[in-house]
Parts: C-alpha cells; structure tokens; sequence
C-alpha cells in the first residue's frame, strides 16, 4: 500500500479483498485481472507485480481452513518486530557470525513456545496437509 497514494488505500484494499476472499483459485484469478484493469492505469507497478507474482494465489492450493493464516502476514509480521526489538538492544555484533547466532537463538526460543499451539484452522486440515506432504516425499518409482 506504500505504493498506492493515501486517498485512494481505502478503496484499493477492499477491491483487493476480493482476490483474496474468492471461493476458489479461478475466481480469484478473475478478481485480480478486475482489479488490475480498475487500478493498472493510476497503479501500473503495482499491478503488474500482481500479475507477475507466481506465488500470490499459492494458498488456494491448500485445505481451506488454512486459507487465512497463509495470507495473513500478522504472525510474521509479530516475530520480525519481535527480532528487531531484540537486535536494538544489542546495538553493535562483533560480526556476522555472532549476529547469526543470536538469530538462530530467537529462533530457537520463538519454535519452543508456540510449539503446542496450533494457529487457526490447523487443527481442521491437519489430515489433509498430512496427506499432501506424504505425497511430496514419497520416493519416485
């Protein structure tokens, strides 16, 4: 939305809901070539790095339940905040190494305490994404 002037995000964000809140992944195709015909004029780059953008309807390709928790960037969003709060305070690494270190660490900490939680939807597609997995690493005959 940085790219998008500040009169028009409003109406640009619930245009672009559509995409993301179409019952499957062809009508989410269809809403975003209506959306890129809308705003392509005024939003060039903008639309054409929708369009460009292999992985933008990715999420329809998994149990539905999921769907929200793919899109959303709110949990990644949450732990880089978390990261740069954390790397603030430690102002100046000797080096790369050790700054790889502190992030592994975070990591690390960040993997244990929402290991037992199961974010929304999960629970509901677990045997799906099971099976989907399964079949990703099943040894090629």
């Amino acid at each position: 939305m940085h790219k998008v002037r500040v009169e028009d995000r409003k109406e640009v964000c619930e245009d672009f809901k559509t995409i993301h809140q179409a019952k499957n992944a062809e009508a989410a195709k269809k809403a975003l070539e209506t959306f890129c015909e809308k705003w392509g004029k005024s939003y060039k780059k903008v639309a054409q790095g929708l369009l460009e953008n292999p992985y933008l309807l990715t999420f329809y390709g998994f149990p539905k339940a999921i769907w929200r928790s793919i899109y959303s960037t709110n949990l990644i969003e949450s732990f880089n905040k978390q990261i740069k709060k954390y790397t603030k305070r430690k102002e100046q690494f000797p080096n790369e190494e050790s700054l790889e270190r502190f992030l592994v660490t975070q990591f690390e900490d960040y993997n244990q305490r929402f290991a037992t939680r199961c974010h929304i939807g999960f629970n509901q597609a677990r045997a799906k994404l099971e099976e989907m997995f399964e079949q990703l690493h099943e040894p090629a005959n």
